[in-house]
């Protein structure tokens, strides 16, 4: 009889342990993607299975934040800090052999995700986008990254690999090294490598950083999207076929894990890092690096993205520039099918995976906060009074449904969210205390967040 009680009681015993197994992590940060830019946020003219199995699977947030531009978005969710305390307050440098950007890059100093995982026992790979300084020392792999693929500054060509912007300059690498895949097509080339680093890495835990570089420009789609949009008109056809060729990749990823029976114990991230572009008219210059004739059109066709009532859009400090789509999925933990009106924020991310695997933070002062109570309870308070961003001379600083926005030191926008159309209307001239108050929070954010 004892032989048949003992595995019994030793199953029970060690239950606990097995479900106690660290659960891996897979980010998904997208590229200029709208404030509702998914069928699951209302978006109903696009196809996005994948984004939306997130959502039912998870807790999906309507009042997400990022930032404004591409670089300052990454250093707030790779180290849980604004990017003002790792010196990311302009345009990184994104050619590794050249001085573009003044060489500007993200601290070394800094301590990211991968680094903290790492240390924990993770295996840690980035696919994509790093756009945080391509200076040697200041890449993934100085970074916490065992591996990354993709390119180091802010958007390339998918066929040719490079950056578009002046001259030109190709920008491919995988671990450090730098490679040549001409006509092969960047989105599937990351998509392959991370589905291979699931395969290798399957008994965990990892960190897999899918780090798109679309639905941002250049648009080019995924064919079989073609025939779907056929009948959206312009600019929404052609973002649509890049809002699903984005979610087709992250289906693959999605599709992976599910092979290998990891979903259920997978912390899935997505967000977007910035609003939908509506920039126009960048043709390439004469004698462009990359050989394309001069007057190559590579811009996102002056818009396509869905902001709903939110005014603005990428490089504004609008709602539409700073509000994006952002979901948790975890299905051995965490709620299903829910959605969290409370503010958060892309710095969140890091001290809530943290607290989600059970590790302790670095010591290092984080800004963000770990959004685990309100997303075990619905009712939970935002942990963030006041909201500040800065880019360059741009800044916004918002405290409940008020918003100021300013350019170095001059305020000159005062919105309200809570009007029937919200930031519609100028209140700097009739609401003075309220403009110096919000200013004086800005100065002291900005003295609080120098770099030390």
């Amino acid at each position: 009889m004892k032989n048949f009680i003992l595995p019994s009681l030793l199953s029970v015993a060690f239950a606990p342990l097995l479900l106690a197994a660290p659960p891996n992590v897979v980010i998904f940060l997208t590229d200029d993607q709208g404030t509702l830019d998914a069928n699951c946020y209302g978006s109903k003219d696009l196809y996005t299975p994948a984004m939306d199995s997130l959502a039912e699977t998870g807790v999906r947030f309507t009042q997400a934040y990022s930032h404004t531009v591409c670089c300052p978005a990454r250093a707030l969710l790779m180290t849980g800090r604004h990017p003002q305390r790792s010196g990311v307050v302009h345009w990184t440098q994104g050619d590794r052999k050249g001085s573009d950007s003044q060489n500007r890059n993200m601290a070394a100093s800094e301590i990211t995700i991968a680094e903290v995982l790492k240390k924990a026992g993770y295996a840690t790979a980035i696919f994509g986008k790093w756009h945080l300084g391509a200076k040697e020392g200041h890449g993934p792999l100085a970074q916490g990254f065992d591996h990354h693929f993709g390119h180091l500054g802010g958007f390339i060509d998918n066929y040719n690999h490079f950056f578009l912007h002046g001259q030109g300059f190709h920008d491919l690498y995988e671990d450090n090294v730098e490679i040549f895949k001409s006509y092969a097509y960047f989105p599937d080339l990351m998509t392959e490598r991370a589905l291979d680093y699931i395969d290798k890495n399957k008994d965990g835990p990892f960190l897999l950083y899918a780090a798109f570089n679309i639905p941002h420009y250049p648009e080019q789609h995924d064919k079989k999207f073609e025939a779907r949009y056929k009948d959206l008109p312009m600019p929404r056809q052609s973002y649509a076929r890049m809002i699903s060729t984005t979610d087709d990749r992250m289906l693959q990823i999605l599709n992976k894990l599910e092979e290998h029976k990891l979903r259920e114990n997978t912390l899935v991230i997505f967000m977007s890092d910035n609003g939908h572009s509506t920039e126009d008219g960048a043709r390439t210059r004469k004698n462009h690096k990359s050989g394309l004739k001069e007057g190559h059109y590579y811009h996102a066709f002056g818009g396509g993205g869905n902001t709903g009532k939110w005014r603005g859009a990428k490089g504004s400090y609008y709602e539409g520039g700073l509000r994006v789509p952002a979901i948790i999925s975890y299905p051995a933990k965490l709620p299903k099918g829910e959605v969290r009106d409370q503010a958060i924020t892309a710095a969140d991310w890091f001290p809530t995976i943290l607290d989600l695997c059970k590790i302790k933070q670095p010591q290092t002062e984080l800004d963000g906060h770990s959004i685990l109570p309100l997303i075990l309870k619905p009712d939970a308070p935002s942990l963030h009074r006041t909201l500040h961003w800065a880019w360059g001379n741009g800044w916004a600083v918002r405290e409940g449904d008020w918003k100021l926005i300013g350019n170095e030191n001059q305020p000159r926008f005062l919105g309200n969210l809570s009007d029937e159309k919200p930031e519609s209307v100028n209140y700097l001239n009739t609401k003075p205390k309220l403009v110096q108050q919000l200013l004086q929070q800005h100065v002291n954010w900005l003295e609080k967040t120098q770099p030390r």
